[in-house]
């Protein structure tokens, strides 16, 4: 959506319309801007400035209170539109969400015809403007949302993949902040592409762990499947470390850990399940998980025992790791026997992003 708060607070007052609005707290009580009208951004006024400072930027500005209530039906609005075209739909904030659109219930061939409908259903049901990125991948698409804002429809295809990466900067990135992106380029690495042909370890120097993932990124790779969570089929949790892990006894504690807040969360909400998972990211990327089935529980030593036998199941501390993660799937409300799967252990291995 289209600097979403603010845009929400000018169509609901019709006196804002042309003015800079910042939606945010008062600048004399250390507010902050939680969105600005794109009349606002042409003075500098961002999302996350202090309201103080932009107000020095905009003297003209009017701030407004914010009503996260209003703002929410609206998110509602607009995220039962996408459901309605695909259910593959994972949000990343109020105004933001990734769409699979492969296949569609308008059963459009096109990912553009799906974005331009959308953009058109939007305008329709909320009197409010997206932009749409369309591409082959997340990575892609979050930088083509951006890329022709307000009203935006940009669309990288498959056969333009290599000259849009080649035009990118090297904060296009993820993870790459202006932080980084200085030290980036204090080294010579001044577009996206330099990343491709970096020594490795150099890179690591910089950035980290980050080095492998960004390298991918530079190359137009993002295995990473929309993944909707609409419907609480599961909980769980993960944590990618700032520094890779080599002891086992302190992975084994992560893990503990974690299956501690899963069955916490199950005791919350009354719920029991049926399968706990792991999921084990080790230093070069490549990603497991591990799974165990049997009848419904919340118990927590239950839960945490069988996270634990599922990561000696795994290379863990003989090879670092980078992320780990505890989740409790196969969801119910009252503990009553079940047919599983004679085979408890169900893993596959995968190379994807962090």
């Amino acid at each position: 959506m289209d600097a979403f708060y603010a845009s929400v607070e000018q169509r609901d007052n019709p006196s804002l319309r042309g003015l800079p609005v910042a939606v945010g707290g008062d600048a004399d009580k250390r507010g902050v801007v939680a969105a600005a009208s794109y009349e606002a951004r042409t003075f500098g006024v961002r999302s996350a400035l202090s309201m103080a400072k932009a107000v020095r930027l905009c003297p003209s500005l009017v701030i407004v209170r914010p009503d996260f209530a209003k703002y929410k039906a609206v998110s509602q609005q607009v995220f039962e539109l996408f459901r309605s075209v695909t259910p593959l739909v994972e949000p990343l904030s109020l105004d933001e969400a990734y769409l699979d659109v492969t296949e569609n219930a308008w059963g459009e061939r096109l990912g553009m015809t799906v974005a331009r409908r959308l953009k058109d259903a939007i305008r329709e049901a909320t009197g409010l403007t997206a932009s749409a990125g369309v591409a082959p991948n997340k990575f892609l698409a979050k930088i083509a949302s951006g890329w022709q804002k307000p009203d935006g429809l940009t669309v990288i295809a498959p056969e333009r993949m290599e000259s849009f990466l080649q035009g990118l900067p090297v904060d296009a990135l993820w993870g790459v902040g202006p932080v980084t992106a200085r030290k980036l380029r204090a080294r010579g690495i001044e577009k996206l592409v330099d990343v491709r042909t970096t020594d490795l370890d150099g890179l690591r120097e910089t950035v980290g762990s980050l080095a492998a993932w960004l390298q991918q990124l530079a190359n137009g790779i993002d295995d990473r499947p929309v993944v909707s969570e609409h419907e609480a089929k599961s909980s769980g949790s993960e944590n990618t470390f700032a520094r890779d892990l080599t002891d086992r006894d302190e992975i084994r504690r992560e893990v503990e850990a974690m299956a501690c807040d899963a069955a916490a969360w199950l005791v919350k909400r009354e719920l029991y399940a049926r399968t706990v998972t792991i999921k084990v990211r080790y230093h070069d990327f490549t990603t497991i998980t591990r799974s165990h089935s049997e009848e419904p529980t919340r118990e927590e030593d239950n839960i945490v025992r069988r996270a634990v036998m599922l990561l000696d199941k795994t290379e863990a501390g003989a090879r670092a790791v980078r992320l780990l993660g505890v989740s409790v799937h196969n969801l119910c409300t009252e503990l009553s026997p079940v047919e599983i799967d004679p085979q408890p252990t169900l893993p596959f291995e995968m190379s994807e992003g962090a």
